[in-house]
């Protein structure tokens, strides 16, 4: 396999304070049962054992521009853990 430069997908979110941030899409995915949209997302800051931190925020478009949430069902919460799983599976 070559070694290939993959191209890196950004995205600029608005943080709490106002401020804006970007950050690098990981993965954008749909529940197709639900409809609810999904974007995981990092901003490639690393934790005290060397793993990249990931955010996941469900996607919310009923105002015409996108907003990021929190996810606060704990059933939808189990079944995105369950994509983050497959995404971190090896290949």
């Amino acid at each position: 396999m070559e070694n290939q430069e993959v191209e890196k997908k950004m995205m600029s979110i608005v943080t709490e304070d106002g401020s804006v941030e970007e950050v690098e899409v990981i993965l954008a995915f749909e529940f197709k049962d639900t409809k609810k949209e999904y974007v995981i997302y990092t901003k490639n800051e690393r934790d005290e054992n060397d793993n990249i931190t990931v955010y996941v925020s469900h996607v919310d478009r009923s105002s015409g521009e996108p907003n990021l949430l929190g996810i606060e069902d704990e059933e939808e919460w189990n079944r995105v853990k369950d994509v983050l799983r497959e995404l971190s599976k090896p290949e």
